[in-house]
C-alpha cells in the first residue's frame, strides 16, 4: 500500500492540471462548464491566480491579483511550462454570487465568501439561518466535486490525449 504522503506528492499534479484545465474552460468553452450545475449562470476567474514554474530545483512563483488584473502573464508563464497552483473564482447561479479561492495540490477550498443569508430576528430563525448558510457553502462544495469529476473522466480517457491536450495547447499560443 502506498504511503500518503508519497501518493500525494505523486498525484498533486492532477490538482494543477484540473485548474489549468479550468481555466482554458471559463475563456473557451463555458457550456462544459454548465454540465456541472444546470443553474450555473457563470464561473469566472476572480481577483487572483498563482502559477508555479519548476525549473529543476528551483521554482517561480507567478501571482496576478486585482480585480482589472489581466493575465497575459498568466498565459505568457503557462508558455513557459508553469501551472496553475491556485485560482480565485466568481460563481454565480440564480441570483446568487460566490467568491472562493480553490487550491490545486490538495483542492482545498479558502476564502469562501457565500450570498447573504435573511437576518436572524428571533431564536427561531437561527437554525434556517444556519441551514441556509450550510446549504450555500454545499453549493461551491459540490460545484468543484462536480467539475472534478468531469475533469477526472476526461483525464483518464482517450480523448484527453488526442484532444484536449492540444486543444489546451492552441488555446495557450493562440493568446499572444
Amino acid at each position: 500500500m502506498l504511503d500518503i504522503s508519497i501518493a500525494y506528492n505523486r498525484y498533486k499534479f492532477l490538482g494543477y492540471e484540473f485548474l489549468t484545465w479550468l481555466w482554458f474552460l471559463i475563456q473557451e468553452d463555458p457550456g462544459e462548464i454548465r454540465k456541472a450545475d444546470p443553474e450555473l449562470l457563470s464561473l469566472d476567474i476572480g481577483n487572483r491566480i498563482v502559477l508555479e514554474n519548476r525549473i529543476g530545483d528551483a521554482s517561480e512563483v507567478i501571482t496576478i491579483k486585482g480585480d482589472d488584473a489581466g493575465f497575459e502573464e498568466g498565459i505568457l508563464a503557462l508558455k513557459k511550462g508553469a501551472v496553475v497552483t491556485e485560482m480565485n473564482l466568481l460563481y454565480k447561479s440564480g441570483d446568487y454570487e460566490w467568491r472562493f479561492t480553490l487550491k490545486g495540490d490538495g483542492l482545498t477550498m479558502s476564502s469562501l465568501k457565500t450570498p447573504d443569508t435573511g437576518k436572524v430576528e428571533t431564536k427561531d430563525d437561527l437554525e434556517g439561518a444556519v441551514l441556509e448558510k450550510i446549504y450555500l457553502r454545499e453549493k461551491t462544495v459540490n460545484l468543484t466535486d462536480s467539475l472534478f469529476g468531469q475533469f477526472i473522466r476526461l483525464r483518464i480517457s482517450r480523448e484527453w490525449d488526442k484532444i484536449m491536450v492540444s486543444s489546451i495547447r492552441q488555446w495557450i499560443h493562440s493568446n499572444d
